[in-house]
């Protein structure tokens, strides 16, 4: 009844002062280790008792004068263990005994916060472990032979750009003195102490910049506005009426990507205080993202491609046009390469997806998962558009193609290489930023802003496009004209 009490004192002790519960926890582990005393019993060799309870789990190990150990057994919770001298400390017992009790307080992190580590750097505390206590009861000579060995399971997730300090407990805060971390791995650190008291592992992180009001509403603007041209382009490439020599399906699906990549992080950054503590969810979110991001560039290679074929076969005598590759067989292409990267990434680096804001996490070098293959495709874009040059200069002094099918496919070409520096550039700028504020508004701008390029290029510089452009407008007024003056002649009527 007395260890569960103290998961009542956390309850009612939400709204205390630091100094209150400082006190309240400083109350329940001198009871506490009062308590657990009274487990110790004379033995002649070697006894233990283990309990378990919501609150508090406990385990006391009791060596004798004539304990047949030869080396002490490791005591364990489900969070913690710890390895302790006690057959060598009871040598420098009088009696040749000696006890000692370990406790793992399950709730009272609550109580003893990580804020109560003291540290001249301004940055976020995060308690990795529950709070133990490792005492030696009924012990006379308590000066231990050797240094104790604690190891703490991580009951969070662990960031690897933060910095893990064991820290015990004096009185009113955590302090270092005396411990230090002998090994750590994503799942459990090692912590090794010169002395017994109440310990506990502690990780702190920098704290994330915060967020710049205008920058937010600059972000939401600038999307908003991008997903309304994006769609734009997309109506114009499925509606209008295009050249045989034009296959749009590149860019539909290049659309297609980026507007729903935007969109789903758009709903992301919104509602982010929600999904950020779903780790899951946040996780599939950034996965997501990555295959949407990475298949908008996979398609624009695949356009690139059909260019540089439909450039070569301007060297060829053919009047008659043929594609040269499916529909289907590209759209295979566009997702399953995006695809295929996100699994390896996944099988490889698991916990690389879901950062603060839902993206790929910066460390292990992960975000080469996503730059790495950005890379390749902008290098290999490059390379196929010197070879697009090169052909339509030998097509110029062949002239084997119809000079006005030449002047279509240069300008073609000029489109495709402006589509591949407005989607390319941006992301090659992002890698640089490094929270300067200049070139982050730069990267939003010019990332949010792909859909208005991609329409400007394609729509609005496009003459026969902005021929059917006047046609819907001439059709939708005259409809309204009409509209107008059926409705007003049944008025006067």
């Amino acid at each position: 009844m007395a260890f569960n009490a103290s998961e009542k004192i956390v309850e009612s002790s939400s709204s205390a002062s630091p100094t209150e519960l400082a006190s309240y926890g400083n109350r329940v582990l001198k009871t506490s280790e009062k308590l657990i005393s009274t487990l110790v019993k004379p033995t002649v060799t070697s006894a233990s008792v283990n309990f378990t309870l919501p609150a508090v789990e406990g385990q006391v190990f009791m060596v004798g004068p004539q304990v047949t150990l030869h080396k002490m057994p490791r005591l364990d919770t489900t969070n913690s263990s710890v390895d302790i001298d006690l057959i060598g400390m009871s040598k420098n017992n009088t009696e040749r005994s000696a006890a000692v009790a370990f406790m793992s307080y399950v709730t009272m992190e609550n109580l003893l916060k990580p804020d109560f580590f003291n540290t001249s750097n301004d940055t976020v505390k995060t308690m990795m472990s529950t709070v133990i206590s490792a005492t030696l009861p009924k012990t006379t000579n308590t000066k231990l032979t050797k240094p104790v060995n604690f190891t703490f399971r991580h009951i969070r997730e662990f960031d690897h750009s933060g910095s893990l300090t064991c820290v015990y407990w004096n009185i009113s805060e955590w302090i270092v003195d005396g411990c230090s971390v002998l090994e750590f791995n994503r799942s459990y650190t090692v912590c090794s102490c010169v002395h017994l008291s109440t310990f506990a592992l502690i990780m702190q992180t920098s704290r994330p910049p915060e967020s710049d009001p205008l920058l937010d509403l600059l972000n939401l603007v600038c999307v908003i506005v991008g997903l309304v041209f994006f769609s734009l382009a997309l109506l114009t490439f499925a509606f209008c009426q295009w050249s045989s020599l034009v296959n749009n399906v590149a860019r539909i699906n290049i659309c297609i990507s980026l507007l729903l990549a935007h969109l789903l992080f758009l709903l992301t950054q919104q509602f982010l205080n929600l999904i950020r503590p779903q780790q899951v969810l946040c996780a599939v979110i950034s996965g997501l993202l990555h295959f949407l991001f990475l298949s908008g560039f996979v398609w624009m290679f695949i356009e690139a491609v059909l260019l540089f074929i439909c450039v070569k076969n301007l060297s060829k005598i053919s009047s008659k046009k043929r594609a040269v590759l499916s529909t289907g067989f590209l759209c295979v292409i566009g997702y399953v390469v995006a695809l295929v990267v996100v699994c390896v990434s996944v099988g490889l680096v698991p916990e690389g997806y879901g950062s603060e804001n839902c993206w790929i996490k910066l460390d292990k070098g992960f975000i080469w998962s996503f730059i790495g293959p950005v890379c390749v495709i902008l290098a290999a874009n490059t390379i196929l558009f010197i070879n697009i040059v090169i052909s339509l200069n030998s097509a110029f002094k062949s002239l084997n193609a119809e000079v006005s099918q030449i002047k279509q496919t240069k300008i073609m070409v000029f489109k495709t290489l402006a589509q591949f520096v407005v989607l390319g550039c941006p992301w090659i700028l992002g890698v640089f930023t490094d929270n300067k504020k200049v070139l982050e508004i730069i990267f939003l701008i010019l990332n949010s802003q792909q859909g208005t390029f991609i329409f400007l290029i394609y729509c609005v510089l496009n003459k026969k496009v902005r021929e059917q452009y006047r046609k819907f407008f001439r059709c939708l007024c005259s409809n309204n004209t009409e509209d107008y003056s059926i409705t007003f002649r049944v008025t006067t009527e």
